[in-house]
């Protein structure tokens, strides 16, 4: 299958990029290197083209009552102005997909989905549709976006328009406005760094005009594009999953420790079972650790007591550049799970020392 491509892929190519097939697309994976890449945007300012991801309209009178059945959280409560995260839960306890949702009108929502499920989840979507009739529009191709992330991101940003006091956006509200010589932009306080910073969405038609604008005023600050490698290892020092790897459709919520994005006063699909289990607990949960001893724990690796007897499975991990040694996510029996608790992992036929620690990592 020939690999999508991105708006300004063009770009990234003349930029140096490695690229690589991500999700169907020939994305950017580093320029100048990860650790570089990833103490850019912890320090100073970097920008991600993440425009693979998946964007769908839900329109309509009916528009909300479609959300609230397939989406885990309360989008009753959305202004707006508001976004808010979440997941869709399956029939069998398991998650489609997570993403967020942007009130961007009376009637209207925004969903964003990951760029390997756009297809799964308008299918899904569509299917529960059938007893709504809201309004659904696919506009995934037609739209690019930038996450600027990191202390000087609104710095930055806010050189590019008077339309918008970026320091008045809160985190997960937006604001939809002229930015950098363009009439449209969806300017959101969201990310997937733990940096800080906004993720910009516009139409593919302005996407090299508005990069090139922000990485001409990020210079002062030391800008730099940032490739999804380095995205990686930002999002593991968080805790925040990544779907495919700590969270799937055989996956509970509860069990991921996203019962905090699961609203019971409401019914959505297979809400009574996850209510069960948030009541009755769960035999396995998602742990955050660090390595006590030197080793990079992987996606796959088992996770042993100290007895050496296994209790669950590293789902991702990596070096971490801010701490200078290997962090991982994975899910161990519930009895395990508290932190501060030693485990180790199996690193091919090692038994690394490891401590179960409390997001975030940093």
């Amino acid at each position: 299958m020939e690999l999508k491509k991105i708006a300004i892929n063009h770009i990234h190519e003349q930029l140096g990029a490695k690229m690589v097939p991500f999700a169907g697309y020939n994305m950017p994976v580093s320029y100048t290197g990860l650790i570089e890449e990833h103490n850019t945007v912890r320090n100073a300012v970097g920008i991600f083209d993440v425009s693979h991801m998946g964007e769908f309209l839900i329109s309509g009178p009916k528009a909300l009552d479609l959300i609230q059945k397939v989406f885990s959280n309360d989008a009753s409560t959305l202004v707006v102005g508001k976004a808010q995260y979440g997941y869709l839960p399956n029939d069998n306890g398991g998650i489609v997909d997570d993403l967020l949702i942007y009130r961007i009108g009376e009637e209207e929502y925004m969903l964003v989905v990951n760029a390997s499920n756009i297809e799964k989840d308008w299918n899904w979507i569509a299917k529960q549709n059938e007893g709504f009739g809201a309004i659904m529009k696919d506009i995934s191709d037609d739209f690019s976006l930038f996450a600027v992330q990191g202390p000087k991101a609104e710095d930055t940003l806010q050189k590019l328009t008077t339309a918008m006091d970026l320091s008045a956006i809160k985190p997960f509200h937006f604001q939809v406005a002229p930015f950098a010589d363009t009439k449209y932009v969806i300017m959101s306080n969201t990310g997937y760094t733990g940096a800080g910073g906004f993720e910009i969405y516009l139409h593919n038609k302005d996407a090299e005009s508005v990069w090139r604008k922000i990485l001409d005023a990020g210079e002062e600050f030391g800008i730099k594009p940032i490739g999804l490698g380095a995205r990686d290892t930002l999002r593991m020092e968080m805790g925040f999953c990544l779907y495919g790897n700590d969270i799937d459709d055989t996956t509970s919520p509860i069990e991921a420790k996203l019962g905090w994005a699961t609203k019971f006063t409401k019914d959505f699909i297979n809400a009574e079972n996850l209510k069960k289990q948030k009541e009755e607990g769960v035999e396995r949960k998602l742990i955050a650790f660090h390595m006590l001893d030197r080793g990079i724990p992987r996606k796959g690796y088992e996770i042993l007591d100290m007895d050496g007897n296994t209790i669950g499975v590293v789902t991702s991990g990596t070096q971490s550049p801010t701490l200078g040694h290997g962090i991982g996510m994975g899910y161990v029996k519930t009895e395990f799970s508290k932190p501060e608790s030693e485990i180790q992992i199996a690193v091919r036929k090692n038994k690394l020392k490891g401590m179960v620690k409390k997001l975030p990592l940093i």
